[in-house]
Parts: C-alpha cells; sequence; structure tokens
C-alpha cells in the first residue's frame, strides 16, 4: 500500500506541474457554471426543484468531458514511459506492475474528483443561491459525483490499456480519440438510427435497455436520470431510463472499472522495457 501511495503521490506531482489539475478543475467548473445558469430554466415544468433539473444537465456533460479528461490524462501513461526510457528505470524499483498502475490511477482519479467536486459545487451553490428549496437535490448530486469518479476511472483502465498496446504516445492518443468517439458519440447515435428505423419494435423494448447498460457513459446517464427521478428534463435515450431497473445501471457502473483496470493490467504486463 505504501508503495501505492508513493507512486500516486509522485504521479500527482507530475500532473501538477503539467497543470492537469488546473485544466481540469477550470473545464469542469466553466461548463458546470454555464449549465447551471442555463439549464435550470424548465424547472417549473417538469415539477423538479432547480438542482435536481441542474445535475440532469451536469450528467449531459459529464458524459462527454470526463471520459475526454480522463482519457487525455491515461493515454502516455505506459507510452510515454517508454518513449522517454524510464520504463526500464521504474520497473527496476521494488513495486509490481500492478502497483505502479493503481498508484497512477489513484492520482488521476484524485484529479477528477477533485474537478468533478468543484465543478458540481459550484453549480450547486448557483442554484441553491437562486433557490433555497433547491437543497432537495443535494442527494442527486452527490450521485452524481461519485457516478462522475466511476466513470473517470472506466476510461482511465481503458487509457491505460490503449497505452501500453501502442507503446507510442502518438498511436496512444489517436486510439484514445477513437474510443471516446465510439463509446460517447457515435454508439449513442448509432442506437438513436436504430430506433428510429424499428419503430417501436423488438429492438426498442428488448435489445435498447442491454445496449444502454453494454455502454459505460449511457449506464452513467440513465442511472443518474432514473436515480434523481429526472427523466423529464432530458429526451433522447434518456428516456430510457424508465425501462431499466436502477441496480442493473448500478451494477454497470462498478463492473466496468474494473473490467477495464483488469484490462490494463493485463495489457502492461506484456509491455518489455
Amino acid at each position: 500500500m505504501n508503495r501505492i501511495l508513493a507512486t500516486a503521490v509522485s504521479e500527482f506531482r507530475i500532473a501538477f506541474r503539467n497543470r492537469w489539475v488546473s485544466i481540469a478543475t477550470g473545464m469542469m467548473v466553466l461548463f458546470a457554471l454555464v449549465l447551471a445558469a442555463a439549464g435550470a430554466a424548465p424547472t417549473g415544468d417538469v415539477g423538479v426543484d432547480r438542482l435536481s433539473v441542474t445535475v440532469a444537465s451536469l450528467t449531459s456533460l459529464a458524459v462527454y468531458l470526463v471520459p475526454l479528461l480522463a482519457l487525455l490524462m491515461s493515454f502516455d501513461a505506459v507510452a510515454g514511459e517508454v518513449e522517454r526510457g524510464t520504463l526500464p528505470l521504474l520497473l527496476t524499483y521494488p513495486v509490481s506492475r500492478l502497483e505502479i498502475l493503481l498508484g497512477k490511477l489513484l492520482a488521476h482519479l484524485a484529479i477528477l474528483a477533485l474537478a468533478v467536486t468543484l465543478g458540481y459545487g459550484a453549480a450547486a451553490l448557483v442554484a441553491v443561491w437562486s433557490d433555497p428549496g433547491a437543497v432537495a437535490g443535494l442527494a442527486s448530486l452527490w450521485r452524481l459525483v461519485w457516478t462522475s469518479v466511476a466513470l473517470g476511472a472506466t476510461f482511465l483502465g481503458a487509457g491505460y490499456a490503449l497505452s501500453a498496446l501502442a507503446r507510442r504516445p502518438s498511436g496512444a492518443a489517436g486510439l484514445a480519440i477513437a474510443l471516446w468517439l465510439a463509446a460517447v458519440v457515435l454508439y449513442d447515435l448509432a442506437l438513436l438510427a436504430l430506433i428510429v428505423t424499428d419503430s417501436g419494435g423488438a429492438f426498442t423494448t428488448h435489445a435498447l435497455p442491454v445496449a444502454l447498460l453494454a455502454n459505460p457513459a449511457d449506464a452513467f446517464r440513465v442511472f443518474n436520470l432514473s436515480a434523481a427521478e429526472a427523466v423529464a428534463a432530458a429526451g433522447g435515450i434518456g428516456g430510457a431510463a424508465r425501462a431499466i431497473p436502477l441496480w442493473q445501471s448500478a451494477a454497470s457502473l462498478l463492473v466496468w472499472p474494473l473490467a477495464a483496470i483488469a484490462l490494463a493490467v493485463a495489457a502492461f504486463r506484456k509491455v518489455t522495457p
């Protein structure tokens, strides 16, 4: 455990010097404040408190921004060490490859947790300041915080795996962007196209819930919208949250990080200095 913490502290210092802490925090606070100001307009129409509607808007932000930040922080975690020639030195220390990855994961998760806490906290302050009754939505905000960290852990693990497979930062960066586009953008577009083509048939009623749970980004969206009972504030695929039991989306959120980290460890073990 001490070796993991030592690695995490070292990685956090490197990220701080590279300004990842300020970049991630600044992006989350900026976009969260914009959504807090503009995304709570329909509060009176949907019959929920201002903060719950803000959380629905922040959920849509997190689906895009959290995976992107996680991949940007992790794509050179292994490939960068290989290119700089520091991996052979790192492996001479009395620390296992699993401990190295867990240390990097802990540091990057700390940065993500700091960013989402400050970003969502700023949005919550705006909502409560304008409507004191918005404190009723604090439970929804807390769910959004920890599920955002879980979503980030999934894409951090995926980024480490891609970094180990690519061996070069440029190749890892390309794979990371391709993964983000496929998982966050193209996957939902494909589902929407299938829904339109299906016209309420078997795919929409039976296969769509499974397809949503098979994507960590969609499982994150479905869980937060259904748990907050703010589905009416979000359209599109988010409406499928009604048809998916809460425990299933929660289980998907917890299983995906473990699978991604296991894949990263397996890929890292095949990297030779």
